[in-house]
């Protein structure tokens, strides 16, 4: 098993635990979170995908993040090697202002340096469904 799966398993294991402070120390200092040249969820303004650089605004996702109810989280799957890592995951949530629950099957791509720390990270979501859960589109 590569590296960077260990690496991916265990900042699943620390999100499951809520351990924050380990995902933060897993990456490089100049990580790049959900940065896309065009992305539909953040034009709408969806708060869990918008892009982030850098630690301190990553802690800005998990702060995002602490407002959902998470259902289920599971990582079904993934593979990799030292430089990318792809993970299957199944995610029920809901967010308490709207009182809205969506149930999702994501991609998540985590990108490594040569120093095992995370470079990039990417949600591939139905980005009609997170926007819907926030109130902030209408369903399709």
């Amino acid at each position: 098993m590569s590296t960077a799966i260990q690496n991916v398993q265990s900042i699943y294991q620390a999100f499951g635990a809520g351990n924050v402070p380990a995902i933060l120390e897993a990456l490089d200092r100049d990580v790049q979170w959900d940065v896309w040249r065009e992305h539909s969820a953040q034009r709408a303004g969806t708060p869990h995908l918008q892009p982030r650089r850098g630690p301190d605004e990553v802690m800005a996702f998990f702060q995002v993040l602490s407002g959902l109810t998470f259902h289920e989280f599971k990582v079904l799957g993934g593979s990799g090697d030292e430089r990318q890592v792809a993970a299957e995951i199944d995610i029920d949530f809901s967010v308490g202002a709207t009182g809205r629950r969506v149930r999702d099957e994501e991609l998540h791509l985590w990108t490594f340096g040569a120093d095992g720390k995370v470079t990039r990270f990417r949600h591939y979501v139905d980005t009609a469904k997170h926007a819907w859960v926030h109130g902030l589109v209408a369903k399709a």
